[in-house]
């Protein structure tokens, strides 16, 4: 890692406030943004966050929720512990079928919510990692639909690209809600972009 990129880095203000604040990576603030806008995740709610290493929305999913909400932090590699009870971490892969039983079998009832902040390898070959995204996207889609509750909410990260208009309108088919967001914390040239959608339409059956 260069070392000029990493004192850059160190210099970014939303790096610093995540470090001030305990908060395990700087991202956590573009979910608080978006919450504060959207209130997409109250008090008491079950929350389902997928892509959750290191656990920064994890960290603010507890903060919202409260003792008498649930969290459940799924990712491909271990997440270091959390220390509240109603905070779960378990092992999973998002274009694995049996992740949606895996968080069946976790969740106290239907999530509330859906996040997924879930990235696939960057190639640098723009088309390609875009086309990676918006399937990563998909299938949080599916799990999302799998485990949400009727009237449920979906959060989910994706790249600007041409392939990102038809994923716009799926959400549309589920959702009566769907907002394209850019939370403040995310990098000005960046194309990283956010979808809501609220309210899904009915609980649908696992694709």
């Amino acid at each position: 890692m260069p070392k000029a990129w990493t004192r850059e880095r160190k210099k970014e203000y939303y790096y610093r406030k995540a470090k001030e604040e305990k908060f395990r990576s700087r991202a956590a603030y573009k979910l608080l943004q978006a919450v504060e806008k959207r209130q997409f995740i109250k008090p008491g709610d079950a929350v389902v966050d997928l892509g959750a290493a290191p656990g920064g929305w994890i960290q603010v999913c507890r903060k919202i929720v409260g003792s008498k909400g649930f969290v459940l932090g799924v990712d491909l590699k271990p997440i270091q512990p959390i220390d509240h009870p109603n905070v779960r971490t378990i092992i999973g892969d998002v274009t694995d079928h049996q992740t949606v039983e895996r968080i069946r079998e976790f969740l106290p009832r239907p999530a509330d919510t859906v996040i997924s902040d879930v990235s696939p390898s960057i190639s640098g070959i723009w088309e390609l990692d875009h086309a990676r995204q918006i399937d990563l996207a998909r299938q949080s889609l599916r799990i999302a639909t799998s485990v949400l509750r009727s009237r449920g909410n979906f959060f989910v990260k994706v790249f600007q690209g041409d392939m990102l208009n038809d994923f716009l309108g799926e959400l549309k088919q589920h959702f009566a809600f769907v907002k394209l967001i850019k939370p403040k914390a995310s990098r000005a040239g960046s194309a990283e972009l956010y979808i809501l959608g609220m309210n899904l339409r009915q609980v649908e059956s696992e694709v």
